[in-house]
């Protein structure tokens, strides 16, 4: 931690509901696991959620 960048938080008052940052992440996760699936595998998956075609695969 002693090597991390500063970071500056700001909250702003608002009547819309709760949400965040973290959210963006869910977005930028299954393309990657999808390709790392289909190094391990060689099944390209291509629909979400994942579980049912791995265990399809056998996973």
């Amino acid at each position: 931690m002693d090597e991390s960048i500063p970071v500056e938080v700001h909250i702003v008052k608002s009547t819309e509901g709760p949400g965040g940052i973290g959210e963006t992440a869910t977005v930028s996760a299954p393309p990657p696991l999808g390709n790392a699936i289909f190094a391990a595998t060689g099944e390209r998956l291509r629909a979400l959620p994942f579980v049912p075609a791995l265990a399809a695969l056998g996973a």
